[in-house]
């Protein structure tokens, strides 16, 4: 028997996580008034242990790939850059997918969760994306529009002081923008080169710089430097780490959510928190779990059928290139905002939707010793298109298999696609046009660049293979538990509830429709604050 929790701030609304959408969550929810318990599965680590340092962080690395507890995300550039303290042990936190498909899934257990590895790129979705169903008979469409979203994305993108550019894009919306990082003479270069030649743009990326505020350790790309700070400064909220949520509670006459049980990650103790509002912020796979265990446990109600499935990535292609005779580019970072970025532009009749180009030049440039070409600059070229939404691609639960706390582990089975495949052949084409066009050359890396220590590392991996990476690479994992606008069509309404059950929001990535191809987490966090501020509002009217 579970014991129930009584926290101090008897809670009237419990938020599973604490990254990106979980701040967001606990800020709009305290802001709205109400009282905030928010159980996160993870520690809560100062910004000095979170960031590490080197040489450090390459030994923990090294020690933690060899005695198997993060082989898979070692597959990914940005283990290669971060703590691994910030990558979960794969022992205790097990999955499983079928022999021949792998699914690469990159997970962060802690306070803040994979905002403190995010990027930090923020693009608005379009109707292109939200509406695509219509265009082309693929899926279904979004039950909401960009304009229902514009007003949490500039409150966003004002929050966390974005920069960028308003370019005038129908397919890329403007929002509101802090003045762009300068691009690097090689990128201005490009982008006349592929205007002139292609009648494509470059426009500046939209993002976060590397700085760090001046109250606070914690950049602006993570949730402690954000909506969960600003949420735990209202006093309102009640932050419980070390948290491993089992499943939703969920009163069976009623059909209603009355909280959650969870399980002590230290003791192992289980415990109930209970609280008229969840919401599930736990990240698209395991919210996606949470919810399948719930119908094991609790009886949760999908009517739809369609829980779990849908499961998308964004697919991705990437090269490295050289361009001859260019002026130095002086420092310049390479960031969510210190790059730039060649938006979806194209209508192809070999595939469905589409695909943007994520480009920096002379941003990664290493001590001219290590330079194999005096005078070029080097630049990559990184694509991420838009993976259909396919029943058979899904998440289940294990029948067997358990984790360290006793909970069934994901079982995710997902597939590229022929149009996936049609639609990287394509941009491996698109980007030896936009080099050509700049008198470039595509070249592995190791031809760029002298690299002794590193070199056997980076000839084997996945970011640098001509073709795709499997599923899970890009870590935009997407749907699962879509929005709809009937409740026989998907899991959740346009206010992101259970049909069946309202006071049980899913607002992180599982509750995408279509995953369109821009980078994720600015959508989840705008779609978290508003289906937030309507529950708040809802049950101060009684109705919820």
């Amino acid at each position: 028997m579970a014991e129930t929790l009584m926290a101090a701030s008897n809670p009237d609304a419990i938020v599973v996580g604490s990254g990106a959408t979980g701040g967001v969550a606990a800020m709009a929810l305290a802001q709205a008034g109400l009282r905030v318990l928010v159980l996160e599965a993870g520690p809560e680590l100062s910004a000095k242990r979170a960031f590490g340092s080197e040489p450090l962080n390459s030994l923990k690395r090294l020690a933690n790939i060899s005695c198997g507890r993060q082989r898979i995300a070692a597959n990914h550039p940005g283990y290669w850059k971060a703590n691994p303290e910030l990558f979960v042990d794969e022992q205790r936190n097990p999955y499983s997918t079928p022999d021949d498909r792998p699914f690469l899934w990159t997970r962060g257990r802690q306070v803040g969760g994979k905002s403190l590895t995010w990027g930090g790129i923020t693009l608005r979705l379009s109707d292109y994306e939200l509406k695509g169903a219509s265009r082309d008979g693929h899926g279904q469409d979004w039950p909401i529009a960009h304009d229902d979203l514009a007003p949490w994305y500039s409150q966003l993108e004002t929050l966390l002081a974005v920069k960028g550019q308003r370019d005038g894009l129908p397919q890329l919306p403007d929002g509101e923008f802090q003045e762009p990082m300068p691009l690097t003479p090689a990128e201005e270069h490009l982008g006349r080169s592929i205007r002139r030649e292609l009648e494509l743009p470059l426009i500046h990326s939209r993002g976060f710089e590397l700085s760090k505020s001046a109250q606070t350790p914690w950049p602006r790309s993570c949730s402690q430097g954000g909506a969960l700070a600003i949420a735990l400064a209202s006093g309102r909220v009640e932050l419980r780490s070390n948290s491993v949520v089992s499943h939703v509670l969920i009163d069976r006459a009623s059909g209603r959510a009355e909280g959650v049980e969870a399980i002590d990650r230290q003791s192992g103790e289980h415990f109930c928190a209970k609280a008229p509002l969840v919401v599930l912020c736990a990240s698209t796979i395991e919210s996606l779990r949470l919810l399948l265990h719930s119908q094991q446990q609790s009886g949760l109600e999908d009517v739809s059928g369609r829980l779990g499935q849908g499961l998308m990535d964004h697919i991705s292609r990437s090269c490295f290139f050289s361009i001859p005779d260019q002026p130095a580019a002086g420092s310049s970072e390479l960031s969510g905002a210190g790059s730039c970025f060649i938006p979806n532009t194209l209508e192809s009749r070999d595939f469905k939707r589409g695909y943007g180009l994520w480009c920096g030049i002379q941003r990664f440039d290493p001590p001219q010793l290590l330079q194999r070409e005096r005078g070029s600059a080097v630049g990559f070229l990184i694509g991420h298109g838009e993976v259909l939404s396919q029943s058979h691609n899904k998440v289940s639960l294990h029948p067997e298999r358990r984790d360290a706390w006793g909970i069934p582990i994901a079982h995710i089975d997902c597939r590229w696609g022929e149009n996936e495949q049609a639609m990287v052949n394509h941009m491996g084409q698109r980007m030896e046009a936009v080099v050509r066009s700049a008198g470039g050359q595509i070249k592995p890396l190791a031809d760029l660049f002298v690299m002794p220590l590193i070199e056997p590392l980076v000839q084997g991996s996945l970011a640098l293979s001509p073709g795709a990476a499997p599923p899970g690479y890009y870590i935009h994992e997407l749907g699962g538990a879509p929005m709809a606008e009937r409740e026989e069509l998907g899991v959740l309404n346009r206010w992101n509830q259970l049909w069946r059950t309202p006071n049980l929001l899913v607002t992180d990535g599982s509750c995408w429709p279509s995953a369109g191809w821009q980078s994720p987490t600015l959508t989840e966090m705008a779609l978290t604050w508003r289906a937030c501020d309507h529950a708040a509002a809802a049950m101060k009217r009684g109705e919820l």
